[in-house]
């Protein structure tokens, strides 16, 4: 029987089976696909982000607005380590810290223009990032969210004990944005239509938020972040698959670190000064609760839990001292009627679920061995056959 069978498939070439039916093409529309809207609603949010100076430019609503900007890039940055790579991390202030303080000592220490210190924050932050995850990420669950709570108040003690930091003082008189010649404060006029500092300090914050945004989404679905997703859902079998888990999550610790130091040095010009007491626990834990709020590892989500924990306290302002009571009620009810966050990852638009993919269509059962090879010299069923091909 197996002779026969050898004998049969000796001459028949290998090829790829083609497939029983036609696959149909995904949608691409902005209301029949999950991607199509998600790009259109990023390219209103982009509309919005151009448009706000226009409708309001007073001095305090754009501060408030590059504010939250600047808190959606750390919450993004705090994404990759907890919504992806499943890391909990309790002392993810410490980047932001780093970033502020490296960017204030070489700017005005050192006499610095802004833009060349990023590239020393950039390189700040990932040695810091190397020297608290080379240890700590080969920890799992609680241990590694204790240790990383420890690691974000050693900062801030440093920070409130050096000399070069200002001690308990800080650092004041942080410069802002120069380029050969020109500044922020400078400003700039275009068609009669004057942009003051703080309106082109906007701008020039969220198109690094844009930018940082669309790098994650990429990153989240490319080839390190399925790496990471594996690890976050199950570390053992990731390592199993061949995974270097290791590697994996503290690329994901090294990429959080960058984007919360770039996010701290913006704040650190944004505010002109910086001082220990603004890199607390409570921030921490603020950052981590807007990303679990919005939807650990999903892109949208995490940017409307920043947006949410950022702009709602001053939204509520005219409530006095009853303003942070409603803020916490408000958190407890969006907890209890969305546990897996305001916009979860695995979030399927209410539209969309009424759509059932349609059933292929209905194929006949196509032999690939000649039914002759299957039978004995007198037309009869091989006896291996019946046997189950044990002979």
């Amino acid at each position: 029987m197996a002779r026969r069978l050898d004998l049969a498939l000796k001459d028949v070439p290998l090829r790829a089976p083609a497939p029983l039916f036609e696959r149909p093409r995904p949608p691409q529309g902005v209301f029949t696909s999950q991607s199509g809207f998600l790009r259109a609603l990023g390219g209103l949010a982009v509309v919005v982000l151009a448009i706000l100076p226009f409708l309001d430019a007073s001095r305090y609503t754009i501060s408030i607005a590059t504010s939250a900007l600047i808190y959606v890039m750390l919450c993004m940055g705090l994404n990759v380590v907890v919504g992806y790579a499943g890391l909990l991390d309790l002392g993810y202030i410490a980047f932001f810290a780093v970033g502020a303080y490296v960017s204030g000592i070489f700017t005005t220490v050192l006499g610095w223009p802004m833009w060349a210190a990023l590239p020393a924050t950039v390189l700040a932050c990932i040695f810091a990032g190397i020297i608290i995850g080379a240890p700590t990420l080969r920890l799992r669950s609680d241990y590694l969210a204790i240790v990383t709570l420890g690691f974000g108040e050693i900062i801030r003690i440093t920070a409130n004990n050096l000399t070069i930091t200002g001690g308990p003082s800080g650092i004041h008189g942080i410069p802002t944005w120069e380029f050969f010649g020109w500044s922020f404060d400078d400003g700039f006029t275009i068609g009669g239509l004057e942009f003051p500092e703080r309106v082109v300090f906007y701008y020039f914050v969220a198109i690094i938020v844009v930018v940082v945004g669309v790098i994650g989404a990429r990153l989240s679905k490319g080839r390190l972040g399925r790496a990471w997703k594996a690890v976050r859902d199950d570390e053992d079998a990731a390592e199993a698959m061949g995974i270097n888990t290791y590697a994996t999550k503290i690329s994901a610790y090294i990429i959080g670190a960058v984007w919360a130091g770039i996010a701290g040095q913006l704040m650190a010009t944004h505010l002109s000064a910086i001082s220990p007491n603004s890199f607390q626990f409570l921030y921490s834990a603020l950052i981590l609760m807007a990303v679990v709020l919005g939807g650990m590892g999903s892109t949208p989500g995490v940017i409307i839990g920043a947006l949410f924990v950022s702009l709602a306290p001053e939204l509520l302002r005219d409530f006095a001292e009853w303003r942070f009571l409603i803020f916490g009620v408000l958190l407890v009810v969006v907890m209890l009627f969305r546990p897996s966050g305001l916009w979860p990852a695995t979030a399927v638009l209410p539209w969309l679920k009424r759509n059932r993919p349609a059933p292929p269509p209905f194929t006949e059962a196509v032999a690939s061995v000649p039914p002759s090879v299957f039978e004995s010299t007198d037309g009869t069923p091989d006896a291996d056959v019946r046997d189950g091909g044990r002979g």
